[in-house]
């Protein structure tokens, strides 16, 4: 088991992955006592005698990520900007034609779809062990990393992403109550935790969450593009899928269109 690295970034690298030997030691300690849910990190139980043993010492779940104990979340955020490059998955989803809803039902009444998003939005991505970067207007922004969901990442993603359309009414047969579009990236970016004084928030940057965002921009409402990338990373079967060749401002990206009603 490997416990010296070349570099901080290293390091890093081995947390997100779930490699670290620190995080092995404290699944195999906790995973012994009950019960769940766990930490997704050190699998210490947030329920139960767990909650009882171990919740007074600092190990509750993270107020921004249920998927995280607070002490992992702060013995990772030693420094004001710490992670590694890694492969990770990104799924944006976001409403179609908004402004045109939002015109035809008022304003009360598109508030409260767009709250009713975020909760469901929530609920899918957290179930789906993901680590949410953040609600724009009309849009959620996920990213899947082996930390919390092993290495299929990408097929949490894409998985995340059909489970979301269906719970937005798109495989009924009234149609969806919030028309959504989503796309689903994976590659190589930079994930860490960013401090901002008393708060600490993991995040990714790096192309392929650019890629991601413009490929959800080209679905259509009850589609979920996913790139070739994605879809090998996640061992999408992509036999009898229609397939897209995307221009994403100069540069031509290959997708899959899946869709929760084919």
């Amino acid at each position: 088991m490997k416990t010296n690295y070349e570099s901080p970034e290293e390091q890093w690298a081995a947390y997100l992955n779930g490699t670290h030997p620190t995080i092995k030691l404290g699944r195999r300690t906790f995973r012994l006592v009950p019960s769940s849910p766990r930490c997704k990190m050190c699998s210490v139980p947030f329920g139960g005698l767990g909650r009882v043993l171990f919740g007074p010492f600092g190990w509750k779940a993270w107020e921004k990520n249920p998927n995280l104990c607070t002490f992992c979340v702060r013995y990772l955020n030693k420094q004001d900007v710490s992670g590694a490059e890694v492969e990770v998955s990104f799924l944006f989803a976001d409403v179609r034609r908004s402004s045109d809803l939002a015109r035809r039902v008022g304003t009360m009444e598109f508030t409260r779809l767009m709250h009713r998003f975020y909760e469901v939005a929530t609920e899918v991505l957290f179930g789906g062990n993901a680590i949410i970067e953040k609600f724009v207007g009309d849009e959620v922004v996920g990213f899947f990393i082996p930390l919390l969901t092993g290495p299929n990442h990408a097929a949490a993603a894409v998985h995340a992403a059909e489970h979301l359309l269906r719970e937005t009414g798109h495989a009924d047969e009234g149609g969806p109550w919030l028309p959504l579009g989503a796309g689903v990236h994976t590659g190589v970016a930079f994930v860490g935790m960013v401090s901002r004084g008393a708060s600490s928030d993991f995040t990714a940057f790096g192309d392929p969450i650019n890629v991601a965002a413009h490929v959800a921009s080209k679905a259509a409402a009850g589609e979920i593009l996913v790139t070739d990338a994605a879809a090998a990373a996640g061992g999408l079967q992509t036999d009898g899928l229609e397939r897209r060749r995307l221009d994403l401002k100069g540069v031509e990206e290959n997708a899959v269109v899946l869709s929760v009603r084919g």
